[in-house]
């Protein structure tokens, strides 16, 4: 069972105004309708960045927050909110990994989502909710952490590096016209990936 580890960050801010605190927790049920928002719209951010790369389902919304929300009873899986005043503004979802042959690593844990809301983006949710789901896949026995990002994405870079995370593998993609006798195989639906399919950009 998770710890019910809670962080709590002051963010910089104006000195005329109080800032207001960022609470990191497990997510629930009750988060659904948020989670399934901002990972349609970490969906939609990959798209935008790259559509041959990366697929864009129709109102990914309802299916991204039932397969998060599947994911909470996965002993293997956590995913934690930033919480705002009761307002969720960001999400994390890892899990722990055995030996990968495909990928030639040992047992780790992964961070396959990680996404805060813009308008609270340089508050320091990110980097909480980082420290708290790499804290979580420490406490499950595993001392090495991995996660993708997409090339162009510095701001998710440069919080991974500040984090000390180090570059270790490159993708590389080659977009070819498919024979006529193939058959194309079409994405699934939005909630249906599994673990190891998703990216971790915010």
């Amino acid at each position: 069972m998770m710890r019910q580890r809670v962080s709590r960050f002051h963010a910089a801010g104006n000195a005329v105004c109080s800032c207001p605190m960022i609470t990191i927790r497990p997510a629930t049920a009750v988060d659904q309708d948020a989670l399934g928002r901002f990972g349609g719209a970490l969906m939609r951010q990959h798209h935008a960045a790259d559509p041959l790369r990366f697929i864009q389902v129709e109102h990914p919304e309802a299916g991204y927050g039932r397969f998060l929300v599947s994911q909470l009873t996965n002993p293997a899986s956590v995913v934690l909110v930033a919480d705002r005043a009761g307002e969720v503004v960001g999400y994390i979802w890892a899990a722990i990994e055995g030996i990968s042959w495909k990928d030639l690593r040992g047992p780790c844990g992964y961070v396959h989502d990680i996404f805060v809301d813009e308008p609270v983006r340089g508050l320091g949710a990110g980097r909480a909710l980082l420290r708290e789901a790499i804290a979580w896949i420490r406490a499950h026995g595993r001392s090495q952490v991995v996660l993708w990002t997409k090339t162009r994405n510095d701001r998710a870079k440069s919080l991974f590096l500040g984090t000390g995370f180090r570059t270790t593998m490159t993708e590389m993609t080659l977009d070819v016209e498919p024979s006529p006798s193939v058959e194309i195989q079409k994405p699934r639906t939005a909630g249906s990936a599994g673990p190891g399919e998703g990216p971790a950009d915010g």
